[in-house]
């Protein structure tokens, strides 16, 4: 069976209009079957069977959070697993979506990276996930408008399927979303950054930071060696000047590490002439977990800090913090779960 995500509106199977057809059964209606697709003659809804799959899933739970989040836990064709949250809003709904198994930059304060990597994710998994999740509540997958790449793994170590996910998202037949609803994430890789700016989908890119100096940002994120803070900011240069897009930098703060007033100094001084706004996190505990997190006092006096010097700041609240659905907190746990298992043909083989 072959991953008919794999492919983009105008190369699905069949002929003239039934392409969009098949597109808007996935994209709009949110099928999870071949014989859910009345419209389509029965002989090529059974020929699409017996060549395509669906879903890139064997198995997906659920783990719903008091605030409304749902974690999601997919188990893939090949046994592996990976996450993803949703997240409604009263006027948007939201999924955080996973580009990876696991992930290779081994954050401090991050779950995910205490895993390792696994493996890439294919553009079909990617998109397999938000499918899944508008399928397990109820709705089209039209309804979800707001994207971030920002669950497990680095986005742009997996670049040419993230990109082909994101121009199935963007596709007027498939998911027709705006590119300024969709965020890739990256610890900051400067090739990527550099492809990225030079693609211009005119999606958003948010930088995890999480320090403004190389040798504390060495500390909290091992890789990062192998790039300085300088080059990852001259690639984010670039992309802004290519772009002119805002770019969001992503700063988690740990308690003694890296919430210093001449930390936030530094950090203002850097992001000059960036149009920059400025997240901070609330560390999210784990077990295990070899970092704290900054108190509430320390976290508004950092936010302080910067705005003083003129830096646009906010401070991000995670959710599903209790079913481990927060930011850093993704790592194929498993609190009590309602699952489904895909119905659809093929599914598996």
């Amino acid at each position: 069976m072959k991953p008919i995500l794999e492919l983009l509106p105008e190369e699905l199977p069949g002929e003239g209009y039934r392409k969009a057809q098949i597109a808007h059964w996935l994209y709009a209606r949110g099928a999870m079957d071949f014989s859910e697709m009345t419209d389509l003659p029965k002989g090529l809804r059974e020929a699409l069977a017996g060549e395509w799959r669906i879903s890139e899933f064997a198995l997906v739970e659920a783990y719903p959070s008091r605030d409304g989040s749902v974690k999601y836990l997919f188990t893939l064709l090949d046994g592996r697993k990976t996450e993803a949250v949703y997240m409604p809003y009263e006027n948007r709904k939201t999924v955080c979506l996973s580009s990876m198994v696991g992930c290779p930059a081994g954050c401090t304060f991050c779950a995910t990276g205490a895993l390792g990597f696994g493996r890439n994710l294919t553009a079909a998994e990617i998109l397999s996930q938000l499918l899944a999740i508008a399928h397990h509540q109820g709705i089209s997958p039209r309804d979800i408008r707001n994207v971030v790449l920002m669950g497990m793994g680095e986005p742009l170590l997996n670049l040419g399927n993230v990109l082909k996910a994101i121009r199935t998202m963007l596709h007027p037949k498939g998911l027709a979303m705006s590119p300024r609803r969709i965020t890739l994430s990256t610890v900051g890789i400067p090739k990527g950054i550099h492809r990225l700016a030079e693609e211009d989908l005119g999606v958003r890119l948010a930088l995890s930071l999480h320090a403004p100096d190389d040798e504390t940002r060495r500390k909290i994120i091992p890789t990062a060696h192998r790039y300085s803070v300088g080059e990852i900011l001259e690639a984010v240069r670039h992309y802004y000047a290519r772009t002119k897009r805002r770019v969001t930098f992503e700063y988690t703060l740990l308690k003694g590490l890296n919430d210093h007033p001449w930390q936030a100094r530094l950090l203002a001084k850097l992001l000059k002439g960036i149009s920059a706004h400025v997240n901070l996190i609330p560390f999210n505990p784990w077990e295990g977990a070899p970092v704290e997190g900054t108190p509430k006092a320390g976290i508004l006096a950092f936010a302080e800090e910067l705005r003083r010097l003129g830096i646009p700041t906010s401070i991000r609240f995670s959710r599903g913090q209790d079913v481990g659905a927060a930011c850093g907190q993704l790592a194929l746990k498993a609190p009590k779960a309602l699952t489904f298992t895909p119905t659809l043909e093929g599914a598996g083989q």
